[in-house]
């Protein structure tokens, strides 16, 4: 018997990149659910709030039925347990990147054993873009 797999891929999203959408598309064609968790970041300072991020992700991705937007506002790992998921997505552009991540995904695989990181890499056209960018351009 076969279950539905849930990802989670979480972020501040402040604001959603191409890069982001790209890794978005691609998991909605992977998973049976992508639930996007956007974080509420209370310890940065964002450009938009919660509330934008997160009508402006759902806008983006409106086009994908089985993608979900949703506010985490604790632990992506209880996040990841309450939906429900056994995938957390990461994206990486770099060996800097995976390191930072593959930390991270160590440390909510021990406070959620049953919750498996899956790294993927943007398409190279949108591997320099981050949010950062994005915002000091703005």
């Amino acid at each position: 018997m076969s279950t539905a797999t849930i990802a989670v891929y979480p972020g501040t999203f402040d604001p959603i990149t191409v890069g982001h959408q790209d890794l978005i598309a691609r998991a909605a064609g992977l998973f049976d659910t992508v639930i996007v968790a956007v974080a509420a970041a209370y310890h940065k300072k964002t450009m938009f709030t919660l509330e934008e991020r997160m009508a402006t992700v759902a806008e983006v991705m409106a086009a994908y039925p089985n993608v979900q937007v949703q506010a985490c506002t604790g632990l992506v790992s209880a996040f990841s347990r309450s939906v429900g998921a056994r995938v957390m997505l990461r994206g990486v552009r770099s060996v800097t990147d995976f390191d930072y991540e593959a930390q991270l995904a160590g440390m909510n695989r021990a406070l959620e054993p049953g919750l498996d990181t899956v790294f993927m890499t943007p398409d190279p056209r949108f591997q320099h873009i981050s949010s950062t960018l994005v915002r000091e351009i703005a």
